[in-house]
């Protein structure tokens, strides 16, 4: 009995390592998820009925009578998106060899449709403003500020060129029908920007405003059916979450540890995975899962007109391959991210920058390594164009996209790259050589929606294999399953050895002291 009591003290301490570690992966009290779950599912309920004030029964001939009854009561709320972003398009910001610079839409090109100083009359109609379409826009003038755009709950507000309402829009009963923003209103501008459904980001567009838990569990009816603004907050109309087109400083921002915490998981492995790898990276494991998203744009095939007539040609899903307008465009759909280490910095090409066009030109870097303490793996789509360069100036081009009528120098009117570059560059105050070439750039757009269920996320397998990892492109460390080191997998293999050899000897020792006990009461 006696040299059963060592054995069973083995079994009991085994029994009692197993029971710690299910502790120190489980966790204690409430489940965290479901407390969130229960959480959001309180949806707030409108204190006020505006269609029952009677400042709203007069007849409006104006929207900015509109914002000017709004204003009456809300009194303060008008100089607060006078210092919004949404409002000025741009903000004080540092960027990385360029100091502290005024950064936004206003002055930032992109490799979709350059930029918006070309472009106003169209672009406008996502500013949250009434007749912003040239330099001579009053941007402290509260009337013009376009209230509905954000806080219409009807359904019915549309807005068209010079960032006008429709002509068939009800204002009044718009104006009775508003409260906290939707979806939709988010979603009319976020998920169409660059010229249509899903063509910038990747991961917004107009799938969203009722996705299944397929495709994003926190937007999903069935699921937590979470509205933008639940994580997008906003105090006095500054809202969190910056794009990083756009945006270059770590403020903010919008997470996910915002709600889940930086240690989410039960699993103490996962949660360690967090200090280096973001949670959009293993929970996000494709993008553009119901529309496609444009990958490609090649701007210097654009132009073409077959007997005087533009030509439109597009793929068996709808999606533009040509157009006489824009050129040559590659779509993708249900498509892995790539990867990049991001701090949550980024730098910009600003417009009348000179830079080489010897390698494909960055129109924004997204900075981060191994090495730097704030930096993780994130997801990211990487949209690759070919745009107009002036080779002697080394510029990026904006060229004046839009007019009114033929003659003005818009390329969409007159189909001239010449003289499109020439009125682009004069309106901007910048040089224009004359001569013009298209260069290659890409631009980098992190990957935030389309979260999966959290069986669909990334398995382990499909990072550390040697075989088409989905971080075969990052380098400078050493991931188990990945990567091959000599000296690593020798002290590996030695290591076991060494283990087998200690377990055997461990056991011929024990057998060992058996017999000489044996024999010994014999």
């Amino acid at each position: 009995m006696k040299h059963k009591i060592p054995l069973i003290l083995i079994a009991l301490g085994i029994a009692a390592t197993l029971a710690v570690g299910m502790l120190r992966n489980k966790s204690v009290g409430p489940d965290p998820l479901q407390q969130l779950k229960e959480r959001y599912a309180k949806k707030a309920i409108p204190s006020v009925d505006h269609s029952k004030l009677a400042i709203l029964q007069k007849k409006f001939s104006s929207p900015q009578e509109v914002t000017t009854t709004c204003i009456s009561c809300h009194t303060e709320r008008g100089k607060e998106v006078l210092g919004s972003s949404h409002w000025n398009w741009e903000r004080e910001e540092y960027i990385e060899g360029h100091g502290i610079r005024s950064i936004g839409k206003k002055n930032i090109l992109n490799n979709f449709c350059i930029g918006v100083s070309g472009n106003l009359d169209a672009c406008d109609k996502c500013h949250v403003g009434y007749g912003f379409v040239d330099t001579e826009f009053d941007f402290q003038e509260e009337k013009n500020i376009d209230c509905l755009s954000c806080h219409d709950n009807s359904s019915t507000y549309v807005k068209t060129g010079k960032g006008m309402p429709a002509a068939s829009v009800d204002l009044n009963y718009v104006a009775q029908h508003v409260g906290n923003p939707q979806r939709e209103n988010c979603g009319t501008c976020h998920f169409f920007s660059g010229g249509g459904n899903n063509v910038k980001h990747g991961d917004l567009d107009k799938s969203l405003f009722n996705p299944n838990r397929e495709v994003d569990v926190h937007m999903a009816s069935e699921g937590s059916n979470l509205q933008c603004v639940d994580c997008h907050t906003a105090e006095n109309h500054k809202m969190l979450g910056k794009l990083y087109s756009v945006s270059s400083m770590n403020r903010d921002r919008s997470t996910c540890e915002q709600c889940h915490t930086a240690i989410p998981h039960e699993d103490n492995t996962l949660n360690e995975h967090t200090l280096k790898v973001a949670c959009q990276t293993c929970h996000i494991p494709t993008y553009a899962k119901v529309n496609a998203t444009k990958t490609a744009w090649d701007w210097s095939t654009a132009g073409t007109l077959s007997a005087g007539q533009q030509v439109n040609e597009s793929d068996s899903l709808g999606n533009p391959t040509y157009m006489s307008k824009k050129g040559t465009f590659s779509w993708g759909r249900n498509l892995k991210p790539e990867y990049i280490w991001f701090n949550g910095t980024a730098g910009h090409y600003f417009l009348g920058d000179t830079v080489s066009a010897e390698q494909p030109i960055q129109v924004n870097t997204l900075h981060g390594s191994y090495d730097d303490p704030e930096a993780k793996i994130i997801p990211v789509k990487i949209h690759r164009a070919k745009q107009i360069y002036d080779p002697v100036t080394k510029m990026l081009i904006q060229p004046k996209l839009v007019a009114a009528k033929k003659g003005e120098g818009a390329f969409w009117k007159d189909f001239d790259w010449n003289h499109a570059a020439e009125e682009g560059m004069k309106s901007l105050g910048l040089p224009y050589s004359g001569e013009h070439t298209f260069e290659e750039t890409v631009m980098t757009w992190p990957i935030n929606h389309m979260v999966a269920p959290k069986e669909k996320t990334v398995q382990c397998v499909e990072c550390h294999t040697r075989t088409n990892s989905r971080l075969a492109n990052l380098s400078g460390f050493y991931m188990p399953g990945r990567d091959s080191n000599f000296i690593v997998e020798i002290l590996g293999k030695a290591a076991i050895v060494i283990v087998i050899f200690l377990v055997m000897l461990h056991s011929a020792a024990r057998v060992t002291v058996r017999i000489r006990n044996r024999k010994e009461q014999a």
